[in-house]
């Protein structure tokens, strides 16, 4: 029984990944609205500069997916699978947004997703291999990252694009209310040598998906 429950969580796994991946991003909810001030189209400079950052912010969502999943398929109790996979599907929502807007500003998603989708997931499993504590604080570690990531962007963002802006602005409320939950789950404080590698991979991502 056990053996049949692990090869269903794998095909689970799988299936995630690939549609994740290759298949086009759903939400379940709209993207933000913006200020009806806006205006459309964005200067040329602007849209590219909006672009690049979008792209990187869609690959950090497909990358946030990831590390859920990896752990989700690792998680020993089931409250912390069903927490992880909660979160993913909120993650989903924040994939389709930046797809969505990348497609409005004529530009298209990292060419490397695959490898940060296949690199994200084996961290997020190696994660959760350390039990479901360490697997917590590493969430909690991750969202906090990725709330000064968006802050950053947020603040080289045109001011052009207040499309752009509004939807960084929920991503950023939500993964702030993610890393608190999983905190509050009994996540632990991660040690400092392990935050600064995590801050040194994203860096790698984030700066690759600029470009590619």
């Amino acid at each position: 029984m056990e053996s049949g429950r692990t090869f269903d969580s794998a095909i689970a796994a799988v299936d995630r990944a690939l549609r994740s991946v290759f298949a086009p991003a759903r939400a379940s909810r709209p993207p933000p609205a913006a200020p009806s001030v806006e205006r459309d189209p964005l200067p040329d400079a602007d849209r590219r500069a909006s672009a690049a950052l979008m792209r990187v912010n869609h690959a950090g969502e497909l990358a946030a997916q990831a590390l859920y999943h990896g752990q989700a398929l690792i998680a020993r109790t089931q409250a912390t699978r069903d927490m992880l996979l909660a979160a993913a599907r909120s993650e989903s929502d924040h994939l389709a947004w930046c797809e969505t807007r990348l497609k409005e500003l004529g530009a298209r998603p990292s060419l490397l997703n695959p490898l940060w989708y296949a690199g994200s997931f084996a961290i997020g499993a190696a994660a959760a291999l350390m039990g479901d504590r360490t697997s917590l604080g590493f969430v909690a570690e991750t969202e906090r990252q990725v709330e000064g990531h968006l802050n950053e962007h947020l603040g080289r963002l045109p001011a052009s694009d207040a499309r752009s802006r509004a939807i960084l602005e929920t991503m950023r409320a939500e993964e702030i209310a993610h890393g608190a939950t999983a905190a509050a789950a009994g996540g632990i404080p991660l040690p400092a040598p392990l935050c600064a590698l995590m801050r040194h991979t994203a860096r790698v991502m984030t700066g690759t998906a600029y470009w590619l």
